[in-house]
Order: C-alpha cells, then structure tokens, then sequence
C-alpha cells in the first residue's frame, strides 16, 4: 500500500501554492536536480562521447520504457521512450495501415486532443486518394466501429472533459470489426492503472510530462503488442530505428521489436530527469492511487457543488472518468486566472472548461478544500471580473 503523506515529501512544491494541474505538468520530483547535474556532470562532463557505453545512453530508452511498461500493463520489452507524442501517434498510424491494408478509414472523436487529429490529416496528405479520417462524438464511437475502419485512433480520456473510454470494450469491438486500436495514455498512464495487454491493445502512446513528472519536453513512449512488434513498419526511419544502426547502411532495415519505434538521438539529459521520477513510480501501487484519486476527486467535486452553481464537465460516475475534475463557465479563462492569482493552479481549455488535476502523490484532503472554497469566493465576489485576468496569455 502506498503512503501519500510520504510521496508528497518527494516533491519540490512552492510554498503556499494548492496545485492542481499536475495533468498538463507534472511538479519537481526533489531528486531531479541532482540526478540531471549527475548525468550533466560527471557522465557528459566526465566521460564525453565514451558515455554511450560507460553509461549505457544508448540502452535507457528500452530500460525506461519497461518502467512506464509496468504502469500500463505491457508486456516486457514492448514498450521504448524518445521522440514526442505527436511523432509517436504518426508511427502508430502509420504502420497500423499497413498492417490493415485493405481499409482506408481512422476512426476517432471529437474529444481528441488536436495534435492526434492533426497528425492523422497530415499522414493521409501523403498517402494514395481514398483514405479519411472520421470523427464522430465520443459516446458514438462504438456504434461507429464498422468494417470499414482500419484503425481506431483514440485518446482514453478526454483532456478537456474527463470523460474515459472503455478501452477493452473498444479494443475487444474494433477487434471483432477487423480493426486495430491506437490507445493516447496521455490522461492515463500515471492516473489511474493501464491494462494494455488483457485489453489485447495494438498500440499505445504517452507522455511523461503530465502525471510521471519527468519535467517539461521530457520524451514520449510507444507500446507495439508482440503479436505485431516484428512486422510493424515504421514510416520514420530514422538511424536508431535501423537493425543495425552503427554499420551505417545507406540502405534501411527495420530493428528488431520494438527498437524499430525508435527514431533519433535519445534525449538523454531529459531520460534522466524521467529517471529520477520513475524512481518515485516503481514504489506506487497503482490500485491505491486508482483509490485515492476517486476519493479526492468526489470530495471536489462536493465541495464545488455545494458552494457554487458551476456545471459540471466530467462524468459523475467514478468509473467512467479519468483523474481530472472538470467544470464548465462562460468565464472560465478568468476565473482560473482570478484562481492563479490566489495560489491555487488549475488551467482552462477553450471554449468553457476549467480544468483541475487530482494527483493523489502530492494533493491532500485540505488543498482540495481549499481549492474549493477558494473558487466559490472568486464566484461570490466576482474577483474575476477583473481586465487583468481576461487577458488572454500566450498558454492557458
């Protein structure tokens, strides 16, 4: 069983401050620093190039990516860090064509996050006329899964809303359908328990920077299930990816499993940041994070109802939400602004979400009170009505 009171000690939060948006950036783990001015100091600074071997560089990427492996339900050895979200989502759909050559249509929702929609469009731009990405609503998707569909591109939980998919009634449909699923972990991995190999998930993607805390353009994971890791074929082909990438082939040949997702250079000052923080991830026992989020998730959303008239945006019932409380205010960019201001950090998402993040490893009972009776003051008193918290910054 995991002591939160204890994982909370492992952060560097700022005095004074309730943070709830630990979904779109995770805080300081306290061991981060020294673990990047180790890897600054004494690997590049001590070792130069020959830190790719002395240090193992080149291996970390499979190494960190059976860490996340272990809180998505992947199999060993299925799972690599590198690259971003957005070219790990053009990988995946990429080689999911292939692989389902006879159908021409990705099936997504409108609750995607944008940049999965806009890497779809960008790869049909390139491919032969005849494929189309087809969005529907979210509580449509299902009905929508029909022979035609090669692949389905979803997000789990919806970032603005909340909202969670099923994914082993979807996979297990899509699969009956003769389609292959694409799961985006960006809302789950680090939020609440992942089964990607008993939902018989095709491929997953993530981030690292929202729930695992690996700090702000830390690297992206891809998981290829085994039954496809040795046929999969990556549309980037970069020289890491290649089977044998230091006999420096003109020609390319795909790497074997799951080596062939890699792309470019590992990040490897940002591999250790993720390090540092996965430390704290191998000792969480993901059930009991499940748990504590929904608890601490409740006791918002009671505490809001009961002191304000907000609507709320995520689904009431525990199972078919993610970590994340959403509500929704023809104001909202303001107030949460007006919420900023008093030290409590949520965020917004147009055109009407204000956005809290329930992070079970350093929030507790009193700042989700806090938070609340916060907000309700804001909305008595109409602090927000304020131009300086109408001013729209460069990122919401």
């Amino acid at each position: 069983m995991t002591d939160f009171s204890k994982t909370r000690a492992l952060f560097d939060l700022p005095q004074g401050i309730t943070y709830l948006d630990g979904n779109s950036l995770g805080p300081l783990p306290k061991a981060t620093p020294a673990r990047v001015a180790q890897c600054v100091q004494q690997e590049w600074g001590g070792h130069l190039i020959s830190a790719w071997n002395a240090c193992d560089w080149m291996a970390k990427p499979r190494q960190l990516g059976d860490r996340i492996g272990r809180l998505i339900g992947a199999e060993p050895g299925h799972t690599v860090i590198g690259d971003t979200l957005s070219i790990k989502v053009f990988q995946a759909l990429a080689a999911a064509l292939k692989l389902n050559p006879e159908r021409r249509v990705i099936l997504s929702d409108t609750g995607n996050f944008p940049t999965d929609l806009y890497m779809a469009e960008g790869l049909l731009k390139l491919l032969p006329e005849g494929y189309e990405l087809r969005t529907v609503a979210p509580e449509a998707v299902a009905e929508h899964v029909t022979e035609e569909i090669a692949v389905t591109l979803i997000t789990e939980v919806d970032y603005r809303t909340g909202r969670r998919h099923d994914m082993r009634a979807l996979t297990a449909l899509a699969h009956a359908k003769g389609a292959l699923t694409i799961w985006d972990l960006a809302h789950s991995v680090g939020a609440f328990p992942v089964h990607l190999a008993d939902c018989q998930a095709d491929f997953a993607l993530g981030c690292t920077y929202k729930y695992l805390n690996a700090g702000p353009g830390a690297p992206a994971f891809i998981y290829v299930a085994p039954r496809h890791a040795d046929t999969a074929e990556p549309a980037l082909a970069g020289w890491l990816g290649h089977k044998a990438p230091f006999a420096f082939d003109l020609g390319y040949t795909a790497g074997n499993g799951i080596d062939r997702m890699r792309v470019g250079t590992p990040p490897v000052i940002q591999m250790a940041a993720l390090e540092a923080a996965l430390d704290i991830w191998d000792t969480v026992d993901m059930d009991a994070l499940r748990a504590r989020s929904l608890e601490l998730a409740d006791r918002f959303i009671a505490a809001v109802e009961a002191q304000t008239d907000l609507a709320l945006a995520t689904p009431r019932d525990p199972k078919d939400r993610g970590s994340q409380v959403s509500f929704r205010h023809p104001e909202g960019y303001a107030i949460m602004q007006a919420l900023i201001a008093r030290g409590v950090i949520g965020d917004f998402r147009a055109p009407d979400i204000l956005r809290f993040g329930i992070t079970p490893l350093y929030l507790s009972e009193n700042e989700i009170d806090q938070a609340a009776a916060t907000l309700a003051d804001i909305l008595a008193t109409r602090s927000w009505d304020d131009p300086q918290f109408k001013a729209r910054k460069a990122v919401t």
